[in-house]
């Protein structure tokens, strides 16, 4: 009895799952469009922001460090930044860790 049952089961499964290999390609594209709208294409422009920001860097801005340390940019070179935080107090950053100007603070 059991067996009918399951046997009658798979076959009106296997006739009306034809079509399902389709589907599952669609909802695969539809979330791979999801994840490519919410997750990629953002990160993409802030990384693209970021490298802009990096490669305007010049004496006399006014930056953030990703530690939080705001300051003044005396000297830029290759990969170092040379930062002014207090008077005759300078330090020296890797380039990539300026995340910000504190002008582009003030218009957020």
């Amino acid at each position: 009895m059991f067996t009918t049952n399951a046997y009658a089961m798979a076959g009106g499964a296997a006739q009306e799952g034809g079509g399902s290999g389709m589907e599952g390609i669609v909802m695969l594209v539809i979330m791979f469009a999801i994840f490519y709208f919410l997750l990629i294409r953002p990160q993409q422009k802030r990384a693209k922001q970021h490298k802009e920001l990096v490669g305007s860097l010049k004496a006399g801005d006014q930056v953030v460090t990703a530690g939080g340390i705001h300051g003044k940019v005396t000297a830029v070179q290759d990969t170092l930044v040379t930062m002014e935080i207090a008077s005759n107090v300078r330090v020296k950053v890797n380039r990539s860790s300026i995340v910000g100007t504190k002008t582009d603070q003030l218009e957020e």
